[in-house]
């Protein structure tokens, strides 16, 4: 949380929420309509924005998975770690995230 809470930008996708959602869902047995205000008053809380997939970020979303995705690559990105990754680049922003999957690829880390 200190880095989220430092970091003077603080952007997700619709993507990411859907998969947030998705996994409160699946994690705290509740229905859909509850987990979304979950992520929702996390949302608000933290400042973070949500940022429009447009065309350009569905092409950078390409190419990630084209570089760096499942099948394709050790770091076996997802759809929303592409799209992540796609947001960040298209928003000059480094991508804040937890794993190993993000530092095999060349995005730049909000950990660093």
């Amino acid at each position: 949380m200190d880095r989220l809470r430092d970091s003077p930008v603080r952007l997700t996708s619709g993507v990411a929420v859907y998969e947030a959602v998705l996994a409160i869902t699946r994690l705290k047995a509740v229905p859909p309509e509850v987990a979304e205000e979950i992520v929702d008053d996390f949302l608000a809380a933290t400042g973070v924005t949500r940022v429009p997939i447009a065309e350009a970020e569905t092409r950078l979303a390409l190419a990630a998975h084209a570089r760096h995705g499942k099948g394709r690559h050790p770091a076996r990105l997802n759809l929303g770690d592409c799209f992540a990754c796609a947001c960040a680049r298209m928003n000059g922003v480094p991508l804040l995230y937890v794993g190993d999957a993000f530092p095999q690829t060349d995005i730049r880390s909000a950990l660093a």
